[in-house]
């Protein structure tokens, strides 16, 4: 497999959208991270998913920035950034359906991948509508943590102000 570039490392401490069917999203932030932890079993340390739920199939997600890409110039949405799709950690240069059922590496962390990540009909309202049915067949990678480091990004993160 070719490397696969991490382009961004975003995590969240809260839900937006799982559990608020039918009432208006949550507003927890994701926050870009220059690096995570990423901690074999149980997730990233620091997100909404750590320790959800025994050999949970979504320690992390992945999702590609050629993608995002497309759905920001499909459905002309400017300036948006890959942040709303909630997913983990955004890449370029890799098929991510192609990790379905593979084992795989990024900077020395195993990972195993397990699921296309669905869209789901909230991203027709974090995104633009018709998200939803642009992104079936290419919504990100559910993946399980094999082993545990950290992930680097290539992005330039600024420290929040206070």
């Amino acid at each position: 497999m070719a490397t696969m570039e991490i382009c961004h490392l975003f995590i969240s401490a809260g839900h937006n959208f799982v559990g608020h069917h039918g009432r208006e999203p949550a507003t927890h932030p994701m926050i870009e991270q220059s690096e995570m932890e990423c901690v074999a079993g149980r997730g990233i340390r620091g997100d909404r998913y750590f320790n959800f739920k025994d050999d949970y199939k979504g320690q992390i997600t992945f999702f590609s920035l050629e993608v995002f890409d497309e759905l920001c110039s499909a459905m002309q949405v400017q300036p948006c950034s890959p942040s709303a799709t909630r997913r983990n950690v955004i890449t370029r240069d890799v098929a991510l359906n192609d990790l379905i059922g593979q084992e795989f590496e990024v900077q020395g962390i195993r990972f195993l991948g397990i699921e296309e990540c669905r869209p789901c009909y909230w991203m027709d309202g974090a995104l633009a509508p018709g998200a939803q049915e642009f992104l079936k067949g290419r919504g990100g990678l559910r993946a399980k943590i094999l082993t545990s480091g950290k992930l680097r990004s290539t992005a330039r993160v600024l420290a929040a102000t206070k």
